[in-house]
């Protein structure tokens, strides 16, 4: 993950497992500094590990939308709190391009979010994303996350690159890179546990 600013630039390494849509574990590799931190989600509930404390720290709901390590991707987009089949009511709407999909998502009354409206761009061949709008309540577009570089890995196509920029902030970016994939890999039962979480490190 790639961490673009005016100010400043980073990059971090790590390693992500997933189990459906409920669980996810992301492993801190580099840098040096931070190799070791840790986040847990399960279900609707998540957890980052800090190895400097050795400390376990719950991230309450009001905390979904918060950045996470300092990118311009937040807690919920890492770990998938809500989910765009189970919360978001869509449509097709006009595209432009007839090789393209242009879906709009709007989110059930029950759904927590601050997105009022989410735009998405898919290609009517594969099904694979192109772009992501999302916009807020007052339908003010706030970022685009722009899906690209679409590799075969692990035996299914994905797109390798994902390119995250805000609205308004310029020379402001997070950038993706898939590195390597591997699904329908039989993990240990204690994986997506707090238990792992500490011992890892």
């Amino acid at each position: 993950m790639e961490i673009v600013n005016p100010n400043w630039e980073r990059t971090l390494r790590m390693n992500i497992q997933t189990e459906t849509m409920k669980n996810t574990f992301i492993d801190i590799l580099y840098p040096n500094k931070e190799k070791g931190a840790g986040t847990l989600r399960k279900v609707s509930e998540m957890w980052n590990f800090f190895p400097k404390v050795g400390k376990v720290v719950k991230v309450p709901p009001s905390m979904m939308m918060s950045s996470w390590m300092g990118s311009d991707f937040n807690n919920d987009d890492l770990v998938k709190e809500t989910t765009l089949v189970d919360n978001y009511t869509g449509k097709f709407t006009t595209s432009s391009d007839p090789s393209l999909h242009t879906i709009e998502l709007i989110p059930l009354k029950n759904t927590v979010t601050v997105w009022g409206k989410i735009i998405l761009i898919v290609k009517k061949d594969n099904l694979m994303p192109v772009k992501e709008e999302y916009f807020d309540e007052k339908v003010q577009k706030i970022r685009t996350l722009y899906f690209s570089d679409y590799k075969n890995m692990g035996g299914r196509l994905i797109p390798a690159k994902l390119e995250l920029i805000p609205e308004g902030k310029v020379n402001q970016k997070t950038i993706i890179r898939y590195v390597k994939a591997q699904f329908d890999t039989k993990l240990p039962n204690d994986t997506f546990s707090l238990i792992n979480l500490q011992r890892k490190r």
